[in-house]
Parts: structure tokens; C-alpha cells; sequence
């Protein structure tokens, strides 16, 4: 069984500092031994782990549509922000990608998608996030969860770490894959395990995104 930490952010991402051989150093610590790299706006974090890591790295993507944010994986090329959410997701199938909604309900200033949208996408979504450890109340990752079993959508966990001691805080035990097919098949057999993060590395991504804005 795998131990998939399904949402982790690398230096790529605009709002993380986390090199990626602390990323390999946090997960051969932990024994988590998938991790999929979804960093805001591109994949070249998420191209590069997989060159380097002994273990197995999903090429994820968190995706600005005009609604709000969506998500991307096993993805070959990276989505452009600023489209609708149907095109975005369009995009992602078209090159054999698998189309998922990062943190759903969440209200804290994560560009979440109105509630009308989420209800609109639901025939499109492939997978959908109801544990992250950043969300701050667990009642949005309850919705989630009850929209997914709702909508019979695999459903998904992750760290969503910015930081190295973030990696493993969440993750889904389930059974090996190869490509998207099997891990949507081994997804419907995992097992989510998660603990929810203090909100204060809110504030450290806050300031990251403040320091590259005004002094890089």
C-alpha cells in the first residue's frame, strides 16, 4: 500500500519556499511514498521532483479559472489560468488528465469557487479534495466529503504542505497505480488519514507571496 500525500507545493509555486530535496528528505523520513505536486500556475516543480525522487510523483497543477481555483493531474503540459472552469477542465482531459476541486468549500481566502459552480462541474470532476489540513473548520471538509458521496466522486487527501513539516500531515493509504485510470480504481479503495495545521503557516505563505511580489 501506498502512503499518498496528495497535495504538496514545491519553490515553483509562488507561495512556497520548500526545496524539493526537503521534500524527498520530510517523505523518506515519514514513509510516505507518493506525493502529487500541485504548484499555483505551473508544473515545473512537479516535472523536476519526479526526475528526483526514488519515490512516485503525480504532475499536478492548481489552476486559476474566472471562477476560482481548480486542480489538474497527471498532467503532460500546464493549463493556462483565466479560463472558465468547463474549458479548464476540458484542457486537463484533453491531454489524458484527471479534473479535481482542491479544497472546495473553504472559505478562507483560498479562491474557492462559488457554490453554484462546484454544483455545475460535479459530471466533469474526476476527484475531489475533502481532507486538507489547512482547511481551518472541519465542517467545510465535512460538505465536501457529503457532496462527494453524493456525486459518487473518489475522493481525496493531502497536506496542501508549503513548508517541509507540513509534508505527510495528510495522506490517502491505498493501493499502487500506474497512470490515471488505476489511481482513480486504487483512490476508491484508499483510506484518508489527516491532521488539520495550526493557521499560522497561513500567514507564512501570505508573507512569501508578499516578499516575491515586492523584493524579488
Amino acid at each position: 500500500m501506498l502512503k499518498a500525500d496528495l497535495h504538496v507545493h514545491t519553490r515553483y509555486s509562488f507561495d512556497s519556499t520548500m526545496e524539493l530535496q526537503s521534500i524527498i528528505d520530510r517523505c523518506t523520513g515519514l514513509g510516505i511514498s507518493c506525493v502529487s505536486v500541485n504548484d499555483h500556475g505551473t508544473i515545473e516543480g512537479a516535472l523536476k521532483l519526479r526526475e528526483l525522487a526514488p519515490f512516485k510523483v503525480i504532475v499536478g497543477q492548481e489552476i486559476l479559472t474566472t471562477e476560482g481555483e481548480v486542480m489538474g493531474l497527471f498532467l503532460q503540459q500546464a493549463v493556462p489560468k483565466g479560463l472558465s472552469p468547463v474549458r479548464t477542465a476540458e484542457m486537463v482531459k484533453e491531454q489524458g488528465g484527471l479534473f479535481g476541486l482542491p479544497h472546495p468549500f473553504d472559505k478562507i481566502g483560498r479562491w474557492g469557487l462559488p457554490k453554484s459552480t462546484i454544483h455545475r462541474l460535479a459530471p466533469l470532476i474526476d476527484v475531489i479534495e475533502v481532507f486538507n489540513s489547512r482547511t481551518l473548520f472541519f465542517w467545510d471538509s465535512a460538505k465536501t466529503r457529503l457532496f462527494a458521496q453524493q456525486h459518487h466522486i473518489p475522493a481525496s487527501g493531502g497536506s496542501d504542505a508549503h513548508v517541509p513539516w507540513e509534508v505527510g500531515r495528510a495522506y490517502v493509504e491505498m493501493p499502487d497505480f500506474n497512470g490515471p485510470k488505476e489511481f482513480i480504481e486504487a483512490l476508491a479503495e484508499g483510506h484518508i488519514v489527516g491532521r488539520y495545521t495550526w493557521p499560522w503557516p497561513h500567514l507564512m505563505g501570505l508573507w512569501t507571496r508578499l516578499k516575491r511580489r515586492f523584493f524579488c
